[in-house]
């Protein structure tokens, strides 16, 4: 049987790096938009005095194989030899199977980059590759001036992979769905919103109306830049997102991982959570409906945690405690355009509006170190039942500090009194912060002696993901 000859993988690698020879890029290196995270990601990237090899994962369809193409770009730009970068995609079928170390090897024999040389080695979609992590571990410690720079869309498999194997070796570098600020910035309505001139990481529109068409449009699509940019993929989401990103996951990369026997039990399990986005569920009851054992259906939800296909938020009381044995919690979608994609768009009047809208802005909350502390309230007071939707509790001092209700209404403004859950949070801890969004308006209120902050929830939805990005206070 004839084997791939090391002539032919160094044709394939020189293919793969066009800058070696013509300092000709990939269209992908001069892809006009370009993600809030890449500025970060590129300063990793080039943190010389520190040794560790960088992982980039995420969901599918985000831009990372994009992200990669335009750090090379930038490092050229900046007078980095080309021919000291290496760009690998590891899922080509003519690099099955040979290991790092020899794709490295080859790389060096034709541009004759000396491992004394400061390098740059990426290899794209790197779970192609068995035991990747211990080949990636010994190439950290064999080359001390070359970055190592992996990534992959089996993010399960990564995550688990760098937190093993890695430790101390390995920085992992998530890169999310597009956040609503990037989504405006990619269909060129950045104009709609300004910044304070007063207040620096503070907000306005001009036109909240046309913000909020934008919002829905973003609900309905707006988390992959592909999708973002394509109208033809637009006109048929289900077909792009159910099929080519959710079915990826659920019937490929998680059973290849964990081993997973029913498929399809988890393709239900995760539907049924997709529609309940933002809604309170619990073992039981996801137990009961779908006839499941509950430890199983807890090990299903820790697999599509792991695959950033969805998060649970812990509940908390209006204390501010958890509970010890959590029943009840509540489960987002990391990325609220996946709802549509399962089932369908939604419009400014749909019963789902309130839930999407919740999952929206509780997504922009997933790169900020805070989304530890932020949790949701729920308690009984007298024969009534309260709740908070957003309740951020102090890491030390384990008390509420912040609170609000996510609202897609403006009636709030006129009969605050209605928010009885929050005015009795923050009665309760020395009136803290409380807040609502709002459909339109801005507002403060009053009542029972709290006040009550009143906010668009587009608004704040781009407030939160402009300011996580750029390292600032939401």
């Amino acid at each position: 049987m004839l084997q791939v000859s090391d002539r032919d993988v160094l044709r394939s690698l020189e293919q793969d790096n066009p800058w070696w020879s013509t300092l000709r890029l990939p269209p992908a290196a001069s892809y006009s938009h370009i993600r809030s995270y890449f500025q970060r990601f590129y300063e990793l990237a080039t943190a010389w005095d520190v040794r560790r090899t960088l992982i980039l994962m995420g969901p599918r369809r985000v831009g990372k194989t994009v992200m990669l193409y335009q750090l090379v770009g930038r490092l050229i730009e900046s007078g980095f030899s080309p021919k000291h970068i290496l760009l690998t995609p590891i899922d080509t079928p003519i690099y099955s199977g040979i290991p790092l170390e020899k794709l490295l090897n080859l790389f060096e024999q034709h541009t004759q980059a000396s491992k004394d040389d400061r390098r740059v080695v990426i290899f794209d979609e790197i779970q192609y590759l068995k035991d990747w992590e211990v080949h990636l571990k010994v190439l950290t410690d064999r080359y001390p001036n070359t970055r190592f720079i992996a990534s992959g869309s089996a993010a399960a498999a990564l995550r688990l992979k760098s937190q093993e194997s890695g430790a101390g070796r390995f920085t992992d570098f998530y890169l999310p769905p597009l956040t609503f600020a990037e989504f405006l910035d990619f269909v060129g309505k950045h104009q709609l919103v300004h910044e304070n001139p007063t207040r620096p990481g503070r907000y306005a529109t001009s036109d909240i109306e046309e913000l909020n068409q934008q919002f829905i449009n973003y609900l309905n699509y707006g988390g992959y830049p592909e999708a973002v940019l394509n109208p033809q993929i637009q006109k048929n989401i289900r077909q792009f997102l159910a099929r080519d990103i959710v079915d990826k996951v659920l019937l490929r990369d998680l059973p290849s991982l964990y081993g997973i026997q029913d498929i399809q039990e988890l393709n239900r399990l995760f539907a049924t959570l997709a529609y309940n986005s933002g809604q309170e569920v619990s073992l039981e009851a996801l137990s009961s409906n779908s006839g499941v054992a509950k430890n199983t259906i807890n090990r299903y939800m820790e697999y599509l945690e792991a695959a950033f296909l969805i998060v649970r938020v812990r509940r908390v009381d209006d204390s501010g405690r958890t509970f010890q044995r959590a029943r009840q919690f509540k489960v987002y979608l990391t990325n609220p355009s996946m709802r549509a994609a399962l089932y369908a768009p939604i419009s400014e009047t749909d019963e789902a509006m309130g839930a999407l809208v919740e999952t929206a802005i509780f997504s922009q909350w997933f790169h900020s170190p805070q989304i530890r502390h932020i949790h949701y309230a729920r308690w009984k007071s007298g024969r009534q039942d309260r709740e908070v939707d957003l309740v951020s509790v102090h890491p030390a001092t384990l008390k509420p500090r912040w609170a609000y209700d996510v609202k897609w209404s403006d009636r709030y403004v006129e009969r605050p009194q209605e928010l009885a859950g929050l005015i009795e949070l923050a009665k309760k801890n020395a009136k803290i912060p409380v807040g609502s969004t709002t459909k339109t308006k801005y507002a403060v209120t009053e009542v029972e002696g709290v006040k009550i902050k009143h906010f668009p929830c587009s608004l704040h939805c781009y407030q939160v993901g402009r300011n996580v990005t750029e390292g600032r206070a939401p």
